[in-house]
């Protein structure tokens, strides 16, 4: 099969990083990369103009780097709450999903894309939950996301009520069960007492 040398103007996953010459086929070239803006031919004819742009790029990379860890040491003081209705032991009537991370975020004035942040699959349950975001190939941060019920302290009463009407429950089950030995006892007693 054919290949070619391509120029990597962006990160492609399982290929290889930025600024980098990699040799790839050249229908994935083609179709993929070429039209996507992904890479540029690495021809003889344009080898220094690669190389400028290589040394650009490599700056460009350096200056992202910096960006994201400062970007990274702000995120790491924040915590997302979310409140969602829900359903019978604790399930959400629907999700929390990185759209949603991403909406909140930019709420309070980040601006990250949603494919940075790494959830595998949406959230559909209240508790706390960790979720990671990738702001460069090496800068992760991980952010703290709590899933609540709507209204919040009214769900936890609802949540602890029905285990005190469970409770409740048991015990007059256990007073029940205690008065009918006492009677059966007693019943004894007084047919032998009779005899």
């Amino acid at each position: 099969m054919a290949t070619t040398n391509v120029l990597l103007r962006e990160d492609v996953d399982n290929l290889g990083v930025r600024g980098e010459i990699v040799r790839v086929k050249a229908g994935y070239a083609r179709n993929y990369l070429l039209p996507r803006k992904l890479a540029v031919q690495a021809t003889a004819g344009n080898v220094k103009q690669i190389e400028g742009e290589r040394k650009a790029l490599l700056k460009r990379e350096a200056r992202d780097r910096a960006t994201a860890e400062a970007q990274a040491d702000q995120l790491r003081t924040l915590s997302l709450n979310f409140e969602r209705k829900v359903g019978e032991h604790g399930m959400l009537y629907g999700s929390v999903t990185s759209m949603d991370i991403a909406e909140a975020l930019r709420a309070k004035g980040y601006e990250i894309d949603r494919r940075r942040i790494q959830l595998r699959e949406p959230i559909k349950e209240t508790g706390d939950f960790t979720v990671n975001m990738r702001l460069h190939r090496d800068v992760t941060v991980e952010l703290p996301v709590k899933v609540t019920a709507e209204g919040g302290a009214a769900t936890e009463t609802t949540a602890a009520a029905p285990a005190q009407a469970e409770a409740s429950a048991t015990e007059a089950a256990d007073t029940t069960a205690t008065e009918t030995a006492e009677n059966a006892a007693s019943e004894e007693t007084a047919g032998e007492t009779e005899a």
